[in-house]
């Protein structure tokens, strides 16, 4: 009987060769890192962690810098110094929304502001539409110290006339139609709703704030 030798192709030699040489750089791989920690000791262990630590906290630092915005704000140094001197504007419910008569009274008032350095606000009246509504929030500007106090609308406009003889110190410009009825107070001063509405605000609040000097 003759015995059969199977035959083994070159290539699945080599094959088998190279796969066996993979795994014994494998195995000196892993017995390398386990005996790592052992040469470099706790303190060497410890310094290489921190070392890497140190590495990840500066690359996502980096990393959020990079996202924010280096077109930062500069604060103005140049700010704008304001005189003791208030000028207030009572107004209707709308306030000073775009298109009515309380906001090209506001323009003008933000006009004077930028040439006399006083300052300017605006509180409106919500509620009731009436004299009587609006005396409250008339006299919260009073009680804010308002030196110059605007009034317009016509319950605002009432109230302030009403009010206005007693607080002499204070002065008031009313922005009445053309029909309103004028009035005598020293301390009043009545412009009329037409065109030139804001220049004439920012005339009279300008001459009231210089007279206060």
């Amino acid at each position: 009987m003759v015995k059969r030798v199977r035959q083994v192709p070159q290539a699945q030699r080599a094959k088998a060769a190279r796969d066996a040489t993979q795994e014994s750089r494998l195995a000196a791989g892993v017995r390398a890192a386990l005996q790592w920690p052992r040469v470099l000791g706790g303190r060497g262990v410890a310094m290489v962690a921190g070392a890497v630590i140190v590495a990840v906290a500066v690359a996502v630092t980096g990393y959020f810098l990079s996202r924010t915005d280096t077109k930062r704000q500069v604060p103005d140094t140049r700010a704008r110094h304001y005189k003791d001197v208030d000028a207030c504007l009572l107004t209707g419910k709308d306030g000073i929304t775009a298109g009515t008569t309380a906001a090209e009274v506001w323009q003008g008032m933000q006009d004077a502001s930028l040439k006399t350095h006083a300052r300017v606000s605006y509180v409106p009246v919500t509620g009731d539409q009436s004299a009587a509504n609006a005396r409250p929030y008339l006299n919260g500007l009073l009680q804010r110290s308002c030196d110059v106090v605007v009034a317009t609308g016509k319950p605002e406009v009432t109230a302030a006339t009403q009010t206005a003889p007693q607080y002499q110190k204070v002065d008031f410009v009313l922005v009445a139609d053309a029909g309103a009825d004028s009035t005598s107070a020293k301390n009043i001063t009545v412009t009329r709703v037409g065109d030139g509405l804001r220049a004439e605000v920012a005339g009279v609040v300008e001459r009231e704030v210089e007279a206060r000097g």
